[in-house]
């Protein structure tokens, strides 16, 4: 698929509904007594891994037609939190399904689970989760210690009072659906702070968690009732239009009903600090935030968005974990700025669909970037824009989106190679992308 340099973006646009959140969603919906009902559920092809996987321990799912956003109504009628049958599960690409779900899983009573997927997903590591969860008493099993397929026997669980070593919300997400099933009260330690999509949901669907500081503490429940959640659109694919509108010269548009989860949007802090001018409904910003609203436990927005010159910025440790799938994006946004972009603490990157620091470095390089790879990230010098050329998805989703904005923004256009990619995530991206450029 060719991308060629583009005229001004316009026009608006609500995107996909939140990857993260539709996770989330089905994996408790099957885990609670009675119905769940999900509005704007991402029908795409690792959300669909989910489905199929919690109908696989006997929760029944009935789905509705997508919408014209990739959204779809599901209905979950859930197995309990001590339900789950014996499985086979197979999680395709869906690194998410894979750390989460194991923890629900690891207390249960007896029964026997296996967790495997594509070539991508067996690069994969999962010792993350296998490690907590041994503490805790889980009977886990993974190749070499530490990649799929991930094998787990129903055992008793105890409470532990856990120090994350990295930061990672499928971690902890992980460990606190094991705390449902443990022995005494299990409390988390957060090095930073992560997105919370696990725990507003598992608060609505009353759940004992409460919060302190850097500590995230879950008591052992006896049910769950999940109730409605409305998924909001994913700040993460939102962030790929929003980029291309900063790069192309002229671009005015607007993204709807986005998800502005504070723990999702560090985005939006490095562009303020490449000096992109952000604010309220009063004002001419280069990016507005308003019409905010809370319809479920998540809050949305809507994004105005417009042309805007850059400047270099350094990323630290404390960025990562708010921006972690954003970060492709910064080193595209680095070859358009003045000065230099440093990202580093970002060794989680090494751990994607692909090592994505390689990746990235490898495919803006053969655009014509100056950007180098480090152990932890990468440094961009800020070269006024790219010539172009082709890029290699190498199977992600996240580097096929990156070359198509790429493509954009360059000189001659940018050819991507694999970008059948993209129905990882988001199979409307090219629609939704070519109905701003005209």
């Amino acid at each position: 698929m060719t991308f060629e340099p583009a005229s001004p973006l316009s026009g608006e646009l609500r995107p996909p509904p939140d990857k993260s959140v539709s996770h989330r969603a089905a994996l408790l919906g099957a885990m609670a007594e009675g119905l769940t009902r999900v509005t704007g559920y991402l029908d795409s092809a690792d959300t669909r891994a989910t489905l199929r996987a919690v109908v696989a321990v006997g929760a029944e799912v009935r789905e509705g037609q997508a919408d014209e956003h990739g959204g779809l109504f599901v209905e979950l009628e859930g197995v309990g939190l001590r339900g789950p049958r014996s499985a086979e599960i197979d999680v395709g690409n869906a690194g998410t399904l894979l750390r989460i779900m194991p923890g629900w899983l690891a207390g249960q009573a007896d029964g026997e689970w296996e967790f495997d997927g594509d070539q991508s997903i067996r690069r994969r590591p999962v010792d993350r989760v296998a490690d907590p969860l041994r503490l805790m008493g889980a009977k886990v099993d993974c190749r070499d210690g530490r990649l799929p397929p991930l094998r787990i026997r129903g055992a008793p669980l105890h409470a532990i009072d856990y120090e994350m070593p990295v930061a990672s919300a499928q971690v902890k997400s992980c460990l606190l659906l094991a705390g449902l099933l443990a022995q005494g009260e299990t409390t988390i330690h957060e090095p930073v702070r992560t997105r919370d999509h696990t725990e507003r949901i598992l608060a609505a669907a009353g759940a004992a968690i409460r919060r302190d500081g850097d500590a995230i503490t879950i008591a052992p429940a006896e049910r769950l009732e999940v109730g409605d959640i409305p998924v909001p659109g994913d700040f993460s694919s939102a962030a790929f239009f929003l980029v291309a509108a900063l790069l192309v010269p002229g671009s005015e548009m607007s993204l709807r009903e986005v998800g502005i989860n504070r723990n999702r949007i560090g985005l939006l802090s490095i562009l303020s600090r490449m000096g992109v001018d952000m604010g309220g409904a009063h004002g001419d910003h280069a990016i507005t935030i308003h019409e905010i609203r809370e319809p479920g436990p998540e809050p949305v927005a809507t994004l105005d968005v417009r042309h805007a010159e850059l400047a270099g910025v350094e990323v630290g440790a404390e960025d990562v974990p708010a921006a972690i799938d954003e970060l492709p994006l910064v080193a595209l946004l680095g070859c358009f700025a003045d000065g230099e972009t440093v990202v580093s603490g970002a060794e989680e990157l090494r751990a994607k669909e692909s090592d994505r620091i390689a990746s990235v470095v490898e495919g803006l390089a053969g655009l014509g970037a100056e950007i180098e790879a480090r152990p932890d990230g990468f440094a961009v010098r800020g070269s006024r824009g790219l010539r172009g050329g082709t890029i290699d998805a190498r199977g992600d989703h996240r580097l096929a989106m990156l070359g198509a904005i790429a493509g954009l923004a360059s000189r001659e256009g940018v050819e991507v190679t694999g970008f059948d990619a993209v129905a990882v995530s988001y199979p409307r991206f090219e629609r939704d992308l070519r109905s701003l450029i005209g």
